[in-house]
């Protein structure tokens, strides 16, 4: 029986530690190696996943989207920024919508009937961080 030379000895395990890094996903930029290989569903904000700092919001996608977005255009004509399940408001939509002017304001919908509830204008939180 012919033995295996060193090289193709040496060689194994570089082989299976890069098996098992793509098997689990190791060396993405996912971010989320428990994914499995699937996207995360919101990103980390403002060091959310470090521990602290501001929850993780859920995008709105779809239909509630399509219409939280429309009745947050229809209250605060502009263009949307973002739109996302509210963290600090559980149970409310939060689209953020830029304005002509430049400004920013956040409008907080109730997610069964798309009515505005509350709004923040963006440019005051950001002025008292």
């Amino acid at each position: 029986m012919r033995a295996m030379p060193r090289r193709a000895l040496a060689a194994v395990p570089s082989a299976v530690l890069m098996f098992a890094l793509v098997a689990c996903g190791g060396g993405s930029d996912s971010g989320d190696s428990a994914a499995s290989g699937t996207q995360a569903a919101a990103p980390a904000q403002d060091g959310a996943a470090a521990g602290g700092g501001d929850p993780v919001e859920t995008p709105l996608t779809g239909e509630a989207k399509e219409k939280a977005e429309a009745a947050a255009l229809a209250a605060y004509p502009g263009t949307v920024v973002k739109s996302e399940e509210d963290a600090e408001n559980p149970g409310l939509y939060a689209v953020e919508v830029k304005k002509a002017d430049g400004s920013e304001v956040e409008v907080y919908l109730d997610p069964k009937t798309y009515k505005v509830v509350k709004t923040k204008d963006e440019a005051a939180d950001d002025d008292g961080s």
